[in-house]
């Protein structure tokens, strides 16, 4: 009998140059694109894509990608450390969590059953000290297996965020970093002793002192890494705005690690073409081209927006202004150019370098900024990392970004995605407000000293930050293939859906005096 199974994602057999062609010669667009990113993105792989990791071969840390150990050895399943779902849409699945039953859709949020568990060598469940739980000493943090309620655990735990709204974020990070690779330039030519602010779209990130022959000495604030003086400058001094650390530039940056942790799928980008680094048969398990179309699929997202506020919200907005809350959850900013570039190979410290596509994000619902060239990014967020206190932190043993940091929460479409923090610890945004500390504290403090009226109003007001009403349902009717191998749809129209006409209403509020 005839073997009938086969990959889940049928290779498409396609070049970026040939993308290029198609874009260049009219064979492609961005729908088309988007399409077939929506079928990497929704597709649930199995062995015969690259599914899974290669034999077990005990590399150290045996949490690297490849060659993981999995339930009973089966290379397959792991949950704890990947290996932990089929396709993306699985943990991105929740487009609202306020209607009754929840809205699922596509590129929405995840629950606490799709939480990524990252990296861990140790976890207590049994909160134990039991004879045949051993660690070795050292381990930073230094868990001591007591029992004393706390479930050790030395990894990272993160609820799964949604892709609405990614191309505005990706392109103020573009923007911010060439400003502060910009920036460093400045400095190295400056006299010694020269301060050169890093300040980009109305965000602080330090400043830069010149030494002596052009040395330069960064004092950074809320971006790099740990060990920020065993980097070059340049590579400190990206913006990366994707995971709730901050430790990827791009969604395509992101995308590539998600392939190999969750799925054990290798980016051809990552490995090499016709390479088998895993050993499991399989060679350019996610080629180049479908890492381009689910690139393009993630910022091409729709936006998430603000309801008209009423009375309540009005206030409420006073108020998380008042107690400064707004600092860190900057309302709106707004970038420079409308056109986001979209490059391979990517640069993170240059993101002009190798651009095959531009992406108007006009077109897929961003509102233009009166007079200018820009778009507004209603995001509430500054893009930056802040210190959150000893509440929040987390004991990742192998984070190369303080265990008390976070990148600032994107609060657009908040009202919507419950539960709340890094965690999901928190199901009411009453908690999530509460367990602010940190840089937070003093805000987190005025909202408890507000009157109880108050506090219901700055509520209020989040709860009319939605996410996009039925996100890509107009890729799932494609109108017949342009090629054999991409699906179409009408060209992107300019955004004026009743729900676009809410961003834009929403966004106006805060430039009218309303």
């Amino acid at each position: 009998m005839a073997q009938q199974d086969g990959p889940a994602l049928p290779d498409k057999d396609l070049t970026l140059d040939q993308l290029i062609q198609g874009l260049s010669d009219g064979s492609m667009t961005l729908n088309s694109l988007r399409r077939v990113g929506l079928e990497v993105f929704t597709t649930p792989f199995n062995t015969l894509d690259g599914f899974g990791d290669g034999p077990f071969a005990n590399e150290f840390p045996t949490t690297q990608f490849g060659h993981r150990p999995t339930l009973q050895g089966n290379g397959l399943s792991l949950r704890i450390n990947g290996l932990d779902a089929q396709s993306c849409n699985e943990c991105h699945s929740i487009v609202t969590q306020s209607t009754r039953p929840p809205t699922l859709g596509i590129g929405g949020v995840g629950g606490l059953v799709q939480t990524a568990l990252i990296s861990p060598s140790i976890i207590d469940v049994a909160d134990s000290s039991d004879a045949r739980v051993s660690y070795s000493p050292g381990h930073l943090p230094d868990l001591a297996l007591s029992s004393d309620g706390k479930a050790d655990f030395n990894g990272r735990f993160a609820i799964p965020p949604f892709l609405f709204g990614g191309g505005g974020v990706e392109l103020l990070a573009k923007e911010m970093t060439a400003d502060l690779q910009q920036a460093l330039a400045i400095a190295r030519t400056s006299q010694e002793g020269s301060i050169t602010y890093l300040n980009t779209h109305g965000v602080h990130f330090g400043f830069i002192t010149t030494l002596a022959d052009g040395e330069v000495e960064l004092q950074v604030e809320g971006i790099g890494f740990l060990d920020n003086a065993a980097l070059p400058p340049e590579e400190v001094l990206v913006v990366r705005p994707f995971g709730r650390k901050g430790e990827k530039f791009s969604m395509r940056d992101f995308a590539n690690t998600a392939m190999q942790f969750h799925f054990g799928l290798q980016p051809v980008e990552v490995v090499g073409e016709e390479i088998d680094a895993d050993g499991d048969g399989v060679v350019n398990e996610a080629t180049v081209f479908e890492m381009s179309a689910l690139h393009v699929f993630s910022v091409a997202n729709p936006v998430p927006f603000m309801e008209t506020l009423d009375l309540s919200g009005q206030r409420g907005f006073s108020n998380f202004q008042s107690i400064g809350c707004a600092a860190c959850h900057i309302p709106v900013l707004k970038t420079r150019d409308r056109y986001l570039p979209l490059a391979f190979p990517e640069s993170p410290q240059d993101p002009s370098e190798n651009v095959y596509l531009e992406v108007d994000l006009v077109e897929v619902g961003f509102e233009p900024v009166p007079g200018e060239n820009g778009v507004f990014v209603p995001l509430f967020a500054d893009l930056k990392r802040h210190d959150m206190g000893d509440d929040l932190k987390e004991d990742f043993e192998s984070a190369e970004i303080s265990n008390r940091e976070f990148t600032t929460a994107r609060l657009w479409g908040v009202a919507d995605t419950a539960p709340y923090l890094h965690d999901g610890r928190a199901t009411t945004l009453f908690q999530a407000i509460n367990a602010h500390g940190g840089e937070s504290q003093a805000s987190r403090d005025a909202f408890l000293d507000l009157s109880v009226d108050e506090q219901k109003q700055l509520i209020d007001f989040l709860k009319q930050l939605r996410t996009p009403n039925q996100p890509n349902q107009e890729l799932l009717n494609p109108q017949g293939p342009e090629d054999p191998n991409v699906s179409e749809t009408p060209e992107n129209a300019p955004c004026l859906t009743p729900e676009c006409e809410r961003a834009s209403r929403g966004i106006s509020q805060f430039f009218s005096g309303d």
